[in-house]
């Protein structure tokens, strides 16, 4: 029987501001997993809180993320550029990073990410600047075509998840595969799911592929 890890509510310095995360250490966690939430979501994603809570199980720290402010969302939620802006993303997902290898709690253990949507895009261009601090990227219905020029540059393990109904963005993420500089790299499709995986069973698939992945690659 598991037992549910306690998160706690977390500032993460990613100068020059602060974001609001939600941290879980399991004891004796080998990784952590740093969640990059899509456009307009943030840290109480239900299906990314899944996911989240199944790596915990599996023993893996997470850190889930507002990567914009609440002023931000505001704006964002009128204009939608926000979202888009995948270098800031990444500079603030980059901020969260050295927050989390400075951090007691979480100093020393192997990082990855897990992007979801517009976030997929910000983790790989993040992980393409942090070669050598990256272990593992899961993308999540993700974009990884945002992180445009910076593919080529990823050298961590890379697997982008993608929902076999979720037309338009099959093709972007099979091009985006071929681009990714990681030698170990893969794109699943998984049959009968939307973009926001919320048919019965489907986030429970993405937490399935996402915690051996990362099992496999991170620790």
């Amino acid at each position: 029987m598991s037992h549910a890890i306690a998160e706690e509510p977390v500032k993460v310095q990613a100068a020059p501001l602060t974001l609001d995360g939600n941290l879980a250490v399991p004891r004796g966690a080998a990784g952590i997993v740093l969640f990059a939430h899509g456009s307009g979501s943030g840290r109480h994603s239900p299906r990314n809180r899944f996911v989240a809570q199944q790596l915990q199980a599996a023993g893996l720290a997470t850190l889930l993320l507002d990567l914009l402010t609440v002023e931000e969302e505001t704006v964002d939620a009128r204009t939608g550029h926000l979202r888009f802006d995948i270098s800031l993303l990444a500079d603030r997902l980059g901020g969260a990073t050295e927050w989390v290898a400075n951090e007691p709690r979480t100093a020393g253990l192997a990082i990855g990410y897990f992007g979801a949507s517009t976030g997929a895009g910000a983790a790989l261009v993040a992980a393409a600047r942090r070669t050598d601090q990256i272990g593992a990227v899961v993308s999540r219905g993700g974009r990884p075509d945002l992180a445009g020029p910076a593919l080529p540059a990823v050298k961590a393990p890379t697997l982008l998840i993608v929902g076999g109904d979720d037309i338009p963005v099959i093709p972007l993420n099979e091009h985006a595969l071929t681009r990714i500089g990681s030698p170990v790299k893969e794109l699943v499709i998984v049959p009968g799911a939307s973009h926001l995986f919320e048919e019965p069973g489907m986030i429970e698939e993405v937490a399935r592929l996402a915690g051996e992945w990362f099992g496999k690659y991170l620790v």
